[in-house]
């Protein structure tokens, strides 16, 4: 595998119950689909190109943008969600129409939990699940979340909810959306070319020359604040191996030993010097475990 190669991919809408998802696809087009990747909150696939497309030597990878984002066509509507599991049933309709074998589920934060989610639901379309700091809340937390006053409502009050409503949606053009975000925020240790592709896969045109985010900053803030799933009952019911990549600072994956031990097979490892942007500061590391995991 040579990290140093790029190939660009090729975009490819796919027909799943409700509507369409978009997806970038990478790799021999005569091969099966080894990897299926989702994105985190407020991303898209194209955020990923850089981390993806040097597998594409040998492996087939389909990077999707997930309902509410990107180029993806499904309906968004904030009111009333209280759970991913939408975004859950998503991908399960997407694996119910892949052909070829089982698939290994890769995602970063919430593509990382929905991607588990959605194993539990076909063991027999997954033969691997590596969670790239997933949002896995402590499983009194998670228990807490299932509240009728908690998930969706009371949870629209934190902080990171209230900070993605207030997010600027409608910028003069993508130049300006580049400039705004460069080296700040969450993107402070980003490089800059995922941060352009970010900018390329999760902006559109709007109305008087402007552009807006792909991801309207209500659907995004009631990501943060739809928890009532369970990734805890999930991972009991995933027969795949497991691998979670954890960050040492300001993670969002509160899984340990007891979480593995529900799991048939889970392996949970922190990787030093690493934020939630775990992806975007090491994608050497990365890679070379969706290759080893994908070729197994």
């Amino acid at each position: 595998m040579d990290a140093a190669v790029f190939r660009e991919p090729r975009r490819r809408v796919v027909a799943v119950p409700g509507g369409e998802i978009a997806a970038l696809e990478f790799g021999p087009e005569d091969r099966a689909i080894d990897i299926v990747f989702v994105h985190a909150n407020g991303f898209n696939a194209q955020t990923y190109r850089t981390l993806l497309s040097p597998l594409a030597a040998g492996l087939r990878i389909l990077a999707i943008d997930q309902r509410g984002h990107g180029a993806t066509t499904l309906p968004a509507d904030p009111k009333g969600r209280r759970s991913w599991r939408d975004l859950r049933d998503d991908l399960v309709g997407l694996l119910d129409v892949l052909n070829g074998p089982p698939v290994v589920l890769a995602g970063h934060s919430m593509g990382g939990t929905v991607s588990l989610l959605a194993a539990a639901e076909r063991a027999d379309r997954v033969k691997g699940v590596l969670l790239l700091d997933p949002v896995i809340m402590p499983w009194l937390a998670n228990l807490y979340a299932k509240a009728p006053w908690t998930s969706g409502r009371g949870f629209m009050q934190l902080p990171i909810a209230q900070a993605a409503l207030r997010r600027r949606a409608v910028f003069d053009n993508r130049e300006a959306v580049f400039a705004g975000y460069k080296g700040r925020g969450a993107f402070k240790t980003w490089p800059e070319t995922m941060l352009a592709d970010y900018v390329a896969g999760g902006v559109v045109d709007a109305p008087e020359g402007k552009v807006r985010l792909a991801c309207a900053p209500a659907w995004e803030a009631s990501n943060y604040a739809a928890q009532a799933h369970d990734p805890w009952r999930a991972v009991r019911r995933v027969t795949a191996p497991v691998r979670i990549l954890k960050a040492q600072k300001h993670s969002t994956c509160r899984a340990g030993d007891g979480f593995a031990r529900r799991g048939r097979d889970v392996r949970i490892e922190t990787v030093d010097g690493t934020s939630h942007f775990l992806p975007m500061e090491r994608p050497d590391l990365v890679r070379d475990a969706l290759f080893e995991m994908a070729t197994a």
